[in-house]
């Protein structure tokens, strides 16, 4: 009874705790409005008792908050820029070149003015970038700041910061909110249900996702024998390193499915499955054919994603059309080569401005790769350089010369982005497809596309471009008969595992068209495209 009593003792002092600090939340924010107050209510939350204050932190804030604002660019060209901070609502910034190194091109300084914080005891966090360096800072008094560039990079910074100036970023979230944000993103990437519910929620929130249940089995009884050649199979991974990266992709692009692969009937009748991004025993991530047994024992037992996957039967009049020889030709030429990392970005990027969920935007895109230029060079190289590179008609340019070159000829990062790949471009280990272009590529050859395949660029394609193309079944009553046996919602495609009920918005809706996806929009929650994009 001793211990009860002292337990409701307990309880009864947070409860009181827990009433006088919202007591107190609220008495501040009724006067915030009207005075500069020693506390915004912001500021007080990490002191709140943690039922309370954790439920506002992440209404506040998110994984996108992690991502910084562009705010402009200080050069010499320019008197200043002025902008209204998280923390100091006038800030001032100007550039000043100096030579106290001594050397031929010397260094500057960038002042930074900020005045007018909304409370005591906030902040702003800054990241500062030039093409050849990455810097950052956070400042919490009011008064005139600086940040050194003791000397620049040789003639090509010194060039570029000049006619450019240096890029300024502001963490709009401020300190608290960018903790909170790295705490929102870490668990998208971990193998445990709090990841997979993180993710879960992260498209809920920012793409109006709906994740509902479907009744057990999860697990379809599939017999392959009404599964044909050129079948697509479109995967959503929730967990885990993919499951964390597919729920960045899926935001980005509007797509609900993640990866994809394809089905493929060889001479004899037995059944494969055609992947990129399938894992080698090296742990590299290459384009194979395997037996379909093998595939789908794997995703049912072995993928700790969680995966989600369905199965979209081609149209009998798109069947009709498609050229298995040839198909398994592409296939076998294509076996064993790497996954298409060169362009994977580029699929997502169509135009200058209307891809980038805010804040991103192509100043940022610039300043992430520049960062990991630095740390990751041989990645850098293949995820983006030699593909930045086939753009501006040039070889063996690294990020900052690339961002050099293009100042140069007049143009901007943003509208280089939005250059169209194109298919037949030869990398340096052969053609880059990723999941999504080597099976539309496929497709092309097998005769889908008909006399436009020679317009299309698959590679401009992403997952959900690829899945509102009318190349699939209409009539519910030709889907395989073990097709959503177990649950009462009927698709028109066939989901065959998962827990969750795969959606897939404006399925089979789409006719191919020429120069089809090259210039489309994709800004969430509602990823309107124009026709004809």
């Amino acid at each position: 009874m001793a211990s009860s009593s002292s337990s409701s003792s307990s309880s009864s002092s947070s409860s009181f705790s827990s009433l006088f600090a919202i007591f107190v939340l609220i008495l501040i924010v009724s006067t915030a409005e009207s005075v500069k107050s020693l506390f915004h209510p912001r500021d007080l939350l990490p002191h709140l008792p943690r039922e309370i204050s954790w439920p506002i932190l992440n209404s506040l804030y998110g994984a996108p908050d992690l991502l910084p604002t562009f705010i402009g660019s200080v050069s010499s060209g320019n008197d200043s820029v002025d902008w209204k901070g998280a923390c100091f609502y006038e800030n001032t910034a100007w550039l000043e070149f100096h030579n106290k190194s001594g050397n031929e091109f010397g260094g500057g300084t960038l002042h930074i003015k900020a005045d007018k914080a909304h409370s005591w005891t906030c902040m702003d966090l800054y990241v500062f970038a030039t093409p050849y360096r990455v810097t950052w800072t956070w400042y919490f008094i009011s008064r005139q700041h600086t940040v050194e560039f003791p000397e620049w990079d040789g003639k090509a910074e010194y060039e570029y910061v000049k006619n450019k100036g240096i890029s300024i970023f502001l963490m709009h979230a401020g300190m608290l909110g960018t903790l909170q944000a790295l705490w929102d993103v870490f668990p998208l990437f971990t193998n445990t249900g709090w990841g997979e519910s993180s993710n879960i929620a992260f498209l809920e929130k920012h793409m109006g996702a709906n994740f509902e249940p479907r009744p057990e089995p999860w697990v379809t009884n599939v017999t392959t024998d009404q599964i044909q050649s050129g079948d697509f199979l479109a995967i959503s991974k929730i967990r885990g390193r993919w499951g964390g990266f597919e729920t960045l992709e899926k935001w980005v692009s509007g797509a609900y499915a993640g990866h994809s692969a394809v089905c493929l009937r060889d001479s004899e009748g037995k059944l494969w499955v055609g992947e990129s991004g399938n894992e080698n025993e090296k742990g590299e991530d290459v384009i194979a054919i395997l037996p379909w047994e093998e595939w789908w024992e794997f995703e049912q037992t072995k993928d700790d994603s969680n995966p989600q996957i369905a199965l979209l039967p081609l149209h009998p009049d798109v069947r009709a059309k498609f050229n298995n020889t040839a198909a398994w030709e592409y296939a076998r030429s294509m076996e064993g080569k790497p996954y298409g990392y060169h362009n994977l970005i580029f699929s997502w990027i169509d135009t200058v401005s209307e891809n980038y969920p805010p804040p991103l935007d192509a100043n940022l895109v610039a300043s992430f790769m520049t960062v990991w230029s630095k740390m990751q060079p041989d990645y850098a190289a293949n995820m983006w350089n030699e593909a930045l590179n086939k753009r501006l008609g040039t070889e063996g340019l690294d990020l900052s010369d690339v961002l050099v070159e293009v100042e140069k000829r007049g143009s901007s990062f943003d509208q280089l982005l939005a250059v169209p790949e194109q298919d037949d471009w030869l990398y340096s280990d052969g053609k880059s497809t990723s999941c999504i272009a080597f099976i539309l590529e496929m497709y092309k050859e097998a005769g889908l596309f008909g006399p436009l395949g020679s317009s299309i660029q698959v590679t401009e394609f992403t997952i959900k471009d690829a899945y509102m193309l009318n190349f699939f079944e209409t009539n519910a009553s030709r889907l395989p008969k073990w097709c959503n046996d177990n649950d009462n919602v009927k698709l028109p495609y066939c989901q065959i595992l998962g827990k969750y009920r795969m959606e897939l918005p404006g399925y089979n809706t789409m006719e191919p068209y020429s120069h089809m996806n090259e210039q489309c929009p994709s800004l969430p929650p509602k990823y309107r495209r124009p026709d004809s994009c």
